[in-house]
């Protein structure tokens, strides 16, 4: 939005050009890339973390994160599914197309479209990927106990916690655009 502000400029016309809408595009999607790494990075390292805590532990983990993960992704696609739905009422029933209550609901729509195409799908591959990964990483944790000891596996355990928040971190503070005061 920052961008779209700062360079591109509606007044007197009716759209933005192709030119700025391409660049646009861009720049959401290299945004939507860097904070999938993010996450993907985050997941990966505290599923290992939690694997070399304990096993036991672990498996809390995978249950938790099963049932929380399936009724986030109920939620997100039902929620977007009634945001969205709101906007069609809207439009066809009420016939209130270019009212207050209809950008009310395209604000809405617009929330609601990401949690029910994208958000609410991605939980699958997170949870699937959390579970099989977890798995080998739990094998590989309880061999290493066995051959070094507990104390090198929660070492290694809170390494693995603290790289997965420094993901964490760069994906919710790190990649804010920090408004410019002019």
């Amino acid at each position: 939005m920052e961008f779209i502000k700062a360079n591109i400029k509606l007044e007197g016309s009716d759209k933005a050009s192709v030119g700025d809408s391409k660049k646009v595009v861009e720049i959401c999607t290299k945004y939507a890339q860097k904070g999938m790494f993010n996450i993907f990075i985050a997941v990966f390292f505290v599923t290992l973390s939690f694997a070399f805590i304990e096993p036991f532990f672990f498996i809390g983990y995978l249950i938790s994160i099963a049932a929380f993960g399936l009724y986030q992704a109920m939620f997100m696609a039902n929620a977007g599914a009634a945001w969205d739905n709101a906007k069609k009422i809207v439009e066809v029933e009420l016939k209130q197309k270019g009212t207050a209550l209809h950008d009310a609901t395209v604000i809405g729509d617009t929330v609601g479209d990401p949690f029910k195409d994208t958000s609410s799908v991605a939980m699958n591959p997170i949870i699937k990927f959390t579970t099989l990964f977890g798995l080998l990483a739990v094998e590989l944790a309880v061999s290493l106990t066995a051959s070094k000891g507990s104390g090198f596996s929660h070492v290694l355990a809170i390494a693995f916690f603290l790289v997965s928040f420094t993901f964490v971190w760069r994906s919710f503070y790190g990649m804010r655009i920090v408004k410019t005061l002019a």
